[in-house]
């Protein structure tokens, strides 16, 4: 009787959480009303499916608890009984599995006027591409694929030149369909919006695709719903939805793939700082292309790594109790070796990279021009 009981109060509970939650879907796309319909057939059969067979199994342990000597008849098979559990599941799996074949559809044929944005997810870093003046995407080939060029555009397309790359937040425009492609550079990842309810698996040697229209503004987290290694809890980004003339401004300001991929020419001393040819402009073009503004923010807000204001002339404490002053040579080694120390309260989960003598040179210019914490060392 205590578990017939038992039973029958947490059946009473879950219908009373689930009816008073305030756990609902948030309308924050177009395309949600047929998939929050299809999360609500779902919903609606295998909670029929749990408040019948809990209530069942406590009405058996009433009707049939132990009363003195009586026994249990045995009954090896009911046909009549197998045949209705038969036909009640096979229409119970195909009312969950029919509406959402026709949602899935829908959910991976854009517009033909949407917006195209493609994602690529290496460890453990967003990437994302927009098309040019054309409209189009460039081509690509792995055989391209370095630490400069993470998409592998082909340098040779007239295209993949005007593709402009993005290492930071991702901005789309209100009320505008948008197409998101979906590749890996490594293992598998997916791409998830919890408050959009979309994501997608990112599958190595594949590209997937979803669309949706955002309807509302704001910013929204970015994550990775697939284990993908051991910074994966760190493989944050963030989805930034603005009015149309806002986001055209901020795709304007996105450096094109030949900008990122532009051979810095000579030393670091000549150019004046905040020219389109200085080594502080190389060096911001190189962070973004090669995805350190992902990890290291330029305006002191914390990050996965250790933010770039202020950075230069700051004496950092290191994870096994050591300090170190961040002056060139600190800056240069830490790009070139990100875990043969480690800044303490960072996680070593910075990838090394291959950049060239000059590509460090510009990176370090890049990141002394955002300030300074402290007078410059002796040797500067």
């Amino acid at each position: 009787m205590v578990m017939a009981v038992a039973l029958i109060v947490i059946v009473a509970a879950s219908l009373v959480f689930h009816f008073a939650s305030p756990w609902w879907t948030t309308p924050l796309a177009s395309n949600w009303q047929r998939m929050d319909d299809t999360l609500s057939i779902t919903l609606l059969i295998t909670g029929v499916f749990f408040v019948g067979i809990n209530l069942f199994v406590a009405y058996a342990l009433w009707r049939f608890r132990h009363r003195g000597e009586r026994r249990a008849a045995y009954e090896p098979d009911n046909r009549k009984l197998e045949r209705w559990l038969l036909v009640g599941t096979t229409l119970g799996i195909m009312a969950l599995l029919a509406p959402g074949l026709f949602v899935y559809a829908d959910y991976v044929r854009a517009p033909d006027d949407a917006l195209i944005v493609e994602v690529l997810g290496k460890q453990w870093e967003w990437h994302f591409r927009f098309p040019g003046a054309g409209g189009k995407l460039g081509l690509t080939n792995v055989s391209h694929v370095n630490a400069s060029n993470p998409f592998g555009l082909d340098p040779k397309d007239p295209i993949a030149q005007g593709n402009l790359l993005v290492a930071g937040d991702l901005h789309l425009p209100l009320n505008k369909p948008v197409k998101v492609l979906l590749r890996s550079q490594d293992v598998l990842h997916d791409f998830y919006v919890p408050q959009f309810r979309a994501r997608m698996n990112m599958v190595p040697g594949m590209v997937t695709s979803f669309w949706f229209t955002p309807t509302k503004a704001g910013r929204y987290e970015i994550l990775c719903a697939q284990l993908c290694g051991v910074g994966h809890y760190n493989m944050r980004g963030y989805v930034v939805v603005e009015d149309e003339a806002t986001f055209l401004k901020w795709l304007e300001a996105q450096p094109t793939f030949t900008a990122t991929m532009e051979t810095p020419r000579g030393g670091t001393e000549s150019a004046p700082t905040g020219g389109t040819d200085s080594p502080q402009a190389r060096g911001k073009a190189l962070a973004q292309s090669k995805g350190c503004i992902a990890c290291h923010s330029a305006d002191g807000k914390p990050g996965v790594g250790p933010t770039w204001k202020g950075l230069y002339g700051k004496t950092e404490s290191m994870a096994d109790g050591s300090t170190a002053l961040v002056d060139e040579a600190f800056l240069k080694n830490e790009i070139r070796n990100p875990q043969a120390r480690v800044v303490k309260g960072f996680s070593p989960i910075m990838p090394k990279i291959d950049v060239t003598d000059d590509e460090l040179a510009a990176l370090s210019a890049y990141i002394q021009s955002l300030g300074n914490s402290g007078p410059p060392p002796a040797n500067r």
